[in-house]
């Protein structure tokens, strides 16, 4: 009874702190009109022509676009089909596995704790998690066997390698290096999604045992830093990772439509994952990981890291709250001084003198990258996800994109580099 009380004043806190007023009162997204936004709807016209005959070409089975300027959806429209094999059509309330579209969403929960002063982003994460205390580089590998020996690293991981993905942790299945792919897949490690009985807090003490790529904070490795993270959240918190997005960011949000494991009621909603046989599009089959995850198996897996599904206006909303730093319809997620760190180059020269910088959730467009031209002003900020999703936000221009596919294997799409590149030449003021 008394485990009941401490969990349930836990929920009632959490509540409460996601519910923080703002003296700012930005709206929540409802539609408007391009022109009065300051778009030329002959150019928007033109993207819903380059998605027709993207599906006539046959390079995508189907699609929800959405265009959102000054707090106002101005295109919000679905293509095609959600399921050829069953002829269902797409609707634009469709629901994607966004995969690491999760990670930004997972950073953020991250930074509302900081903004809280758990912690400090500098901090070693075995001060939460003790099985990092001993970080080890990977020094010598038996192909015939996957026995190694290690090294130790020197410094440890901290919640900002986490991060930024520059702790030297891999990403297992499809880790850049095949000696990660063995040690991982060797030591039973969940990688992306799963239906099996596994919990985040199982997987990871797994993955605290095994060795790094390279020294903490050296290079940018693509890793499951964010899961590790997601398990970091409830450790900091006291609550259930999945309870603790529901209750601090998507209830506050508004995001009804956004899940790690989709009530039943959302399931005919959820998009089949396809891949192109010939010219037909057929449902990806089961490989390391079954694709209806989220609405079969043990449903205990949170994976910070690639784990929710959701909708293009969920997802719109969410990256509103960044264009209006950290506030939507006067309730306050985060602090501007906070989505200006975010935003900061986080990683030094790591990615040399590119187009891009990577923040503390983002990758995050610079002035070179301006200048290259077709990917948005200086500080758009963007990712993807594993099933064909993207999304960018620009606060210059205060436009929002966000373009939901579920493909795997090459099948000569083009749409994603043509939506964006399109979108910024459809500003008409």
């Amino acid at each position: 009874m008394k485990n009941q009380i401490v969990l349930l004043t836990l929920l009632f806190l959490g509540t409460l702190s996601a519910q923080t007023k703002s003296v700012k009162v930005s709206p929540p997204l409802s539609e408007g009109s391009a022109e009065e936004m300051g778009m030329s709807t002959e150019r928007l016209a033109s993207i819903d022509a380059m998605f027709k005959n993207a599906l006539a070409e046959c390079q995508i089975p189907g699609a929800v676009a959405l265009i959102a300027r000054n707090g106002k959806v101005i295109f919000h429209n679905a293509y095609g089909m959600s399921n050829n094999s069953s002829k269902e059509e797409m609707k634009k309330d469709a629901i994607f596995r966004i995969a690491s579209q999760t990670k930004a969403i997972t950073s953020t929960a991250v930074m509302i704790l900081w903004e809280e002063g758990k912690f400090r982003l500098d901090d070693p994460i075995s001060k939460y998690i003790p099985e990092f205390s001993e970080a080890q580089i990977l020094d010598t590998f038996n192909e015939s066997d996957s026995t190694y020996t290690t090294k130790a690293a020197e410094k440890q991981i901290t919640i900002r390698h986490l991060i930024t993905h520059t702790s030297g942790l891999g990403y297992g299945v499809i880790d850049g290096d095949e000696r990660f792919k063995k040690l991982y897949a060797k030591a039973g490690i969940t990688d992306l999604f799963t239906t099996e009985n596994i919990t985040i807090e199982e997987s990871v003490k797994k993955l605290a045992k095994l060795p790094l790529h390279h020294n903490p904070g050296e290079k940018f490795t693509y890793s499951e830093g964010l899961d590790v993270l997601g398990y970091f959240v409830e450790v900091v918190s006291g609550m259930p990772f999945d309870k603790f997005l529901k209750t601090r960011i998507f209830d506050p949000l508004r995001m009804n439509d956004t899940w790690f494991y989709l009530p039943n009621d959302k399931h005919k909603r959820l998009v089949t994952v396809q891949e192109k046989k010939g010219e037909l599009w057929t449902k990806y089959p089961t490989t390391f990981y079954d694709t209806d995850y989220p609405i079969k198996g043990a449903k205990r897996f949170f994976s910070g890291g690639a784990g929710l599904s959701s909708t293009a206006k969920d997802y719109a909303t969410f990256l509103q709250m960044y264009l209006n730093m950290g506030e939507l319809n006067g309730t306050r997620l985060l602090s501007r001084t906070t989505v200006q760190s975010i935003m900061g180059n986080q990683i030094g020269d790591i990615w040399g003198a590119g187009p891009k910088h990577y923040g503390l959730a983002f990758s995050v467009l610079n002035d070179h990258g301006q200048d290259i031209g077709g990917e948005g002003s200086s500080g758009t900020f963007d990712w993807g996800g594993y099933f064909n999703t993207q999304y960018f936000a620009d606060p210059k221009e205060q436009i929002i994109g966000i373009l939901m596919k579920q493909t795997q294997g090459n099948t000569g799409d083009e749409t994603a580099w043509k939506f964006r590149q399109m979108v910024f030449a459809a500003i008409d003021n």
